[in-house]
This record gives C-alpha cells, structure tokens and sequence, in this order.
C-alpha cells in the first residue's frame, strides 16, 4: 500500500508550507520585507495501465489510464515582490524605494548585499550605513555641522552645513534592479545577494523607465497581510490533519488485511 508514504509526503510539504507561513507572520513589522509562498509539484506516477492501450482485436484502446501518484515535493519558496506601505518617520536619513529597485550595501568580506530597508544612519566618520554598519553605495560623507539633509525623488543627497542657505551636493542613491527578483537569495538582516538566476544586476537611477523613486522621510513596511497569512495557516493545518487521516485509515487496512486468516 503506497498510501503510507504518500501521506508522509503530504504531511512534510505542509509543514515546509507552515514554516514559511510563520517566518512571513514574524516579519510582519520588518522594514520592506517580502512575503513568500511555498510553491509545490507532484512526484512521479507509477502507471498501472497505459492511456492508449489496445484492450481488444478489434483495435479498441483505453481511453483513460490508471496512474498512481507518489506523492508531492516542494519545488521553492516563491518571494511576492508587491509593493509595501509608506510608513511616515520624519528621520531625514530614513528612505523608502517607492516601486522597483533596491540600494546597494558594502559587505566587510568586499561583496554587494542588496536591500530594500532604507533606514540609514550615520557612522561616526558621517558615512550613511545601515543599521549593520555597512556603507550604502556609492558611499556618500555628511560633512561636520550639518543643519540638515535633503533627498529628493532621483536620490540625489544635499546637505545644509552651517547658515549656509546653499545645500552641497553630497552624491545620489543608485537603484539596483534584477529580471528575476525572485531568483536573489535571502541572507538575514533585510539583505539579498544576487544569484545566477536573478540575472545580472542592472544598475539606474531612481526615476528612470522600470526604476522606483526615492521618498525620503519614509520606510516601506512589510508586505505581509496577515489575515491572508492566518488563512493559509488554517488551511495549511487542515490538510496536515488530512493527511495524518490518510496515514490512520491505511495503517487500519494493513491491520484489517493483517488479520484474514
């Protein structure tokens, strides 16, 4: 009886799917985190009679044929790359990519982490970093005695040194964006590190075709619904259940079968 196993496959891909579910709930309050979905496929049939067979001389053939399912596999984890909401801050330095692109960030090992949290603050050297510390690209210095800074939609960043009413240009934020957003591997601490299936990075300005704007004053929140994510939990649970259902019903036919003398 294969119903054993296929069960078991069924119960092992609903707990990857409540897995997923919980990470996207606990970071329902993470600064431009996205949510992601389990995705699935079923595994290999075992055909026990073929579609097409000739079932007698006179040339009739099976119009349907009996195909035994294995079971199902997750296939990936798929990021929804929806927009977050604007979350008013009134910190200058904090900044919100308003559509598609993400900033660049200087990892100590020398490599590019990408990132959509723009919440940005000062190293003690007037660097803008992230909250790890890591300098955002292209690497710009707030000069001493700054009264403020200003970033408009292109990411261009002017500082007000002093009573000096014309601002210095400090630089401008570069957006990076990939054709398979997806395919960028998650690291932990609101970074993603490209991949061979994101595609290569393409470097822009914000404001140019198929780039996002900069909001300064913002930080984009989570995308997470969470009445939709307790809804797929519930769902996610009831289909465990079934399946451990499956599991009881055919240990109590292997007994039944067990028993016949």
């Amino acid at each position: 009886m294969k119903a054993l196993s296929i069960a078991a496959t069924g119960m092992m891909a609903q707990q990857t799917n409540v897995d997923v579910i919980s990470n996207n709930i606990a970071n329902a309050n993470t600064t431009g985190f996205k949510a992601s979905r389990a995705a699935f496929q079923d595994l290999i049939y075992q055909s026990m009679q073929r579609e097409g067979a000739v079932t007698s001389e006179a040339g009739s053939t099976r119009p349907v044929g009996i195909d035994i399912g294995m079971g199902v596999q997750t296939a990936g984890t798929v990021r929804l790359n929806t927009q977050g909401g604007m979350v008013a801050t009134e910190n200058q330095l904090n900044v919100a990519i308003d559509g598609r692109g993400y900033f660049s960030v200087t990892l100590p090992d020398g490599g590019t982490a990408y990132t959509r949290d723009g919440s940005f603050q000062l190293s003690p050297e007037g660097e803008i970093v992230t909250m790890q510390g890591y300098r955002v690209e292209p690497g710009m210095v707030v000069p001493e005695n700054t009264t403020a800074v200003e970033i408009n939609e292109q990411g261009v960043v002017m500082a007000y040194v002093e009573n000096d009413p014309v601002p210095v240009e400090l630089g401008q934020f570069n957006l990076t964006t990939f054709v398979n957003e997806p395919g960028m591997r998650p690291v932990g601490n609101n970074f993603l590190l490209a991949t061979e299936a994101s595609g290569e990075a393409q470097v822009v300005n914000p404001g140019d075709p198929g780039a996002g704007m900069i909001r300064q004053g913002y930080l984009e929140a989570s995308n997470v619904n969470a009445i939709q994510q307790i809804t797929d939990l519930i769902s996610a649970q009831r289909a465990y259940e079934m399946n451990s259902k499956s599991i009881e019903t055919a240990d109590q036919m292997l007994s039944a079968a067990n028993q016949i003398r």
